[in-house]
């Protein structure tokens, strides 16, 4: 049975965060394209998922994560994971996404390398 995922948005002077909670999978993954939809996103802003309390990741929620990936992209700007936990940090080894997202231990650690990296 798949658990709820929560997604809460909030702004950082890089851009938008999305914490994420509970299991990303096939049921809960056109929640987190909605939220795609929405975000206003701005040239040389950084989009950061936060998976620390993420759960569960099966194929459609990777699938997620590379349309955020495609979809920050395509608004001139940049993506980055945080806090992803290491069961799910397994499967991104092995797929090869390891060298497709940026990671931090946090958002915070996130936004601060945006910040020295856009000075």
């Amino acid at each position: 049975m798949t658990k709820h995922l929560t997604l809460h948005t909030r702004t950082t002077t890089a851009g938008p965060v999305i914490e994420f909670a509970g299991e990303l999978d096939h049921h809960t993954a056109p929640e987190v394209r909605d939220a795609l939809g929405g975000l206003n996103l701005r040239p040389g802003q950084q989009l950061v998922l936060d998976l620390t309390e993420i759960t569960f990741c099966d194929s459609s929620g990777i699938s997620v994560l590379i349309a955020a990936r495609n979809h920050a992209l395509a608004c001139d700007a940049s993506i980055a994971l945080a806090g992803v936990p290491e069961r799910v940090a397994r499967i991104f080894r092995i797929v090869g996404l390891d060298h497709v997202f940026p990671t931090h231990r946090t958002a915070q650690a996130a936004e601060d390398a945006w910040r020295i990296a856009s000075e």
